[in-house]
């Protein structure tokens, strides 16, 4: 983690560890992540250089008030936000979740759907992980009709991808090949 967000992230984890609120700041860090993909405006507001540090401050505090967020969290963000660092919260958001993840022994997959995965294929492509990499699986799901059909799954360095459109690229620039 020696990224900016990383080590952004490494000391929210410490000090919530120390404080034994680990679970809570993992919460507040969804409910965050889900106001920014939810929101224009605060997306806007979090990733503009125009905003001053102040405004986006002022800004934080009240939003993340409005929304429950608890001190420790509405703290970081306003700190981040004062280090004209508020632009990286997503990347800072998913380093803590690498964090958390690893402290409890699990591995966070990222997976790539073409439609949303049903409560029965996630449960099975959480066994088949598990089995494959011998700790409990975390899934980060995302959906991109673009690739058809089939799924990427992403994990630490690895990639799997068994996508209907990699499959088909495959397939073209062989053709072209033979050709």
């Amino acid at each position: 983690m020696a990224s900016m967000p990383g080590r952004y992230a490494g000391a929210l984890f410490e000090l919530a560890n120390e404080q034994d609120q680990l679970s809570e700041v993992e919460k507040d860090l969804a409910k965050f992540q889900e106001i920014m993909e939810t929101s224009d405006d605060f997306k806007r507001m979090v990733k503009s250089p125009v905003f001053s540090a102040h405004d986006q401050q002022k800004a934080i505090t009240a939003i993340l008030k409005t929304a429950g967020i608890g001190p420790l969290t509405s703290n970081f963000f306003a700190l981040i936000a004062k280090n004209r660092r508020l632009y990286a919260a997503s990347d800072i958001i998913k380093a803590f979740k690498v964090l958390s993840a690893d402290a409890r022994g699990e591995v966070t997959a990222q997976v790539t759907s073409a439609v949303p995965l049903s409560q029965p294929q996630v449960k099975n492509l959480k066994e088949t992980l598990k089995s494959a990499l011998g700790k409990d699986v975390d899934l980060d799901s995302h959906v991109d009709p673009a690739i058809l059909g089939g799924l990427i799954v992403k994990f630490g360095s690895r990639m799997i991808d068994s996508s209907l459109k990699t499959k088909l690229d495959s397939m073209k620039m062989g053709l072209k090949a033979s050709n």
